[in-house]
């Protein structure tokens, strides 16, 4: 199995794909501006710590909340700004979903990279617009795609001349509150583009909760490490304060006080799947 050669590109101090693991976290949701300083602050300098590369998260949108009841933001451009000042008062990269066309150009002057959601991953209205923009970005796959098939995601964003690509694996669905991680997509994909493994949605469990998704978050240290061993380049982590309060995918979220202990576990287990990411039987 040939392993890609490409890199993502997050600015000129950052790519995906190289001799760093890069961390992808934050809250859910851009909660305010308060909660998203408190995130950011103390996963930059754990990311500093453990030798991580680091890529501010937050969705400006939560477009596919399972209820209308749920909580879906604070508002496109108060939420923009809110990225725009992490941004800049952290001096670190940027990355928040987009999920319609018209979003793409407005999001992309903000931040660094264009996350398409997995819901979205066959959009080509919309992946087409984001390589457009030439920013770097980042595709979930779909919980009902094939591993092999995200290629052509890949190559939609290729066919704007933007190289800039990779992709997340987040599990697939059986339907029933459950998502399931194949070990095997992540090798699979890796022959596409730079592949990132999505700790936070992979022990999701949608829906469960009765109109709200509910998670396993015990779950998440034994699936980042496997991921981490199968020779992944990045993982996506979302951190709170205080789980149990944020205001989306709080079941699923790893408390902000034990990201320290975590990202050291992750680093360790990344070192030794690095070492053997070439190795494949014929």
């Amino acid at each position: 199995m040939n392993i890609s050669q490409h890199t993502m590109t997050i600015n000129k101090n950052l790519n995906l794909g190289g001799n760093q693991p890069v961390l992808f976290s934050g809250p859910c949701a851009v909660e305010s501006p308060e909660i998203c300083l408190e995130i950011g602050t103390k996963i930059k300098a754990l990311s500093e710590k453990h030798g991580f590369g680091y890529v501010f998260k937050a969705s400006f949108d939560k477009a596919n909340r399972t209820s209308t009841d749920s909580f879906r933001g604070i508002g496109f451009e108060k939420s923009l700004q809110v990225l725009e000042m992490v941004g800049k008062t952290l001096d670190v990269p940027l990355v928040t979903d987009i999920h319609e066309s018209y979003q793409v150009e407005a999001v992309a002057e903000v931040v660094d990279v264009l996350q398409i959601p997995a819901f979205l991953c066959r959009q080509t209205d919309l992946l087409i617009a984001a390589g457009k923009t030439g920013k770097a970005i980042k595709i979930k796959r779909g919980q009902f795609m094939a591993p092999e098939d995200m290629q052509y995601a890949v190559d939609k964003i290729r066919a704007t001349g933007n190289d800039n690509v990779a992709l997340t694996e987040r599990g697939f669905s059986l339907g029933y509150h459950n998502l399931v991680v194949d070990m095997r997509a992540l090798p699979i994909m890796r022959q596409f583009a730079p592949v990132v493994f999505d700790v936070t949605h992979s022990v999701q469990q949608p829906g469960a909760n009765k109109g709200s998704s509910g998670g396993q978050r015990q779950m998440s240290p034994y699936l980042a490490r496997a991921a981490a061993a199968a020779g992944v380049d990045g993982f996506f982590i979302e951190t709170h304060p205080n789980p149990e309060v944020a205001l989306s995918d709080g079941p699923n979220m790893v408390p902000l006080d034990q990201m320290d202990e975590f990202l050291a576990m992750l680093k360790n287990a990344w070192i030794i799947g690095n070492q053997y990411k070439n190795y494949s039987l014929l």
